[in-house]
């Protein structure tokens, strides 16, 4: 199981070339990839993007590439000569019409657009495509070290929660017959009170608590919930990619703990519910951050 937050940093060598390669992982619904590239970079964004999806499921991932040419031979520097004489006469013809003072240097000549110029060697794209490959799938590698390391922990602090779950469960197990014969009595004493020596029908009184029975039943719900924490262990276990199961049934711990809550009619019920549902919020929190 791995989280969906992490970092990894790798740096490559090849031919005179260096390549940078950072990745940073935060949770999201599904795999989102952002990529910053150097602009000679841009044919290789769709490798980028498969390379990330082979290794990754979920998270929203931004990739940032840097990239060295240490060659000599890598840049040129190209003169347009015309144009920088055109410039030179452009800015004395300003001087001579406007009585300008002459403070035009070499520096400002070689920072106008175009004069110099910067040409980059075409390198062979299959290479460096291989090269970029290459370097990413490792730089994935390692982020997801990072994040199965971070997913372990997500496990242990879900297992200690879900302990918590089921030990809820059962004192609401505990607390459910009781429900009905509290009613019973309470029920008894009413008409008792409202009757006096009146004799109560038996077969009215037995109906009576029988509906309630049936409406304020929770077994079903509590048999769910038990259902729910065995799948849930057994996800966690898994070595696939299990947030959105996950994720659904957290869903289903809440349904059925708000129904209990409903239905309650017993004041340490009430508060088991709402330990329950605190306790499975706090386990959808993490949930959140596993892919």
């Amino acid at each position: 199981m791995k989280s969906m937050t992490g970092y990894a940093r790798v740096t490559a060598e090849s031919n005179g070339r260096e390549l940078t390669v950072e990745l940073k992982a935060v949770n999201h619904r599904y795999l989102d990839v952002n990529t910053k590239l150097p602009r000679a970079f841009i044919a290789f964004e769709d490798v980028i993007r498969k390379t990330v999806a082979k290794k990754m499921n979920r998270g929203h991932i931004d990739v940032f590439i840097n990239y060295t040419d240490h060659n000599e031979d890598s840049k040129q520097v190209i003169l347009d000569v015309n144009l920088a004489k055109n410039i030179l006469d452009a800015a004395k013809a300003l001087k001579e019409n406007f009585e300008l003072k002459d403070d035009f240097q070499l520096n400002a000549l070689m920072r106008s657009g175009d004069v110099l110029t910067f040409n980059v060697n075409q390198f062979d794209e299959e290479e460096i495509s291989a090269f970029v490959e290459s370097t990413v799938s490792d730089a994935c590698d390692k982020l997801n070290q990072m994040r199965e390391a971070e997913g372990e922990k997500l496990e242990n602090i879900i297992f200690q929660r879900l302990e918590t779950v089921e030990k809820l469960t059962s004192e609401i197990k505990e607390y459910a017959p009781k429900v009905v014969a509290e009613y019973r009595e309470k029920l008894t004493q009413r008409i008792t009170e409202v009757l006096g020596c009146v004799e109560i029908d038996q077969a009215r009184l037995i109906n009576e608590v029988a509906f309630f029975a049936d409406k304020a039943s929770i077994d079903e719900e509590i048999d769910r919930i038990y259902c729910h924490i065995a799948q849930t262990k057994k996800l966690l276990k898994s070595d696939e990619a299990v947030g959105r199961k996950l994720d659904f049934l957290i869903q289903e711990f809440n349904r059925e703990a708000n129904t209990i809550c409903s239905k309650s009619n017993n004041v340490n019920i009430t508060g088991c519910g709402v330990e329950l549902k605190n306790e499975i919020e706090k386990i959808r929190e993490q949930i959140q951050n596993i892919e």
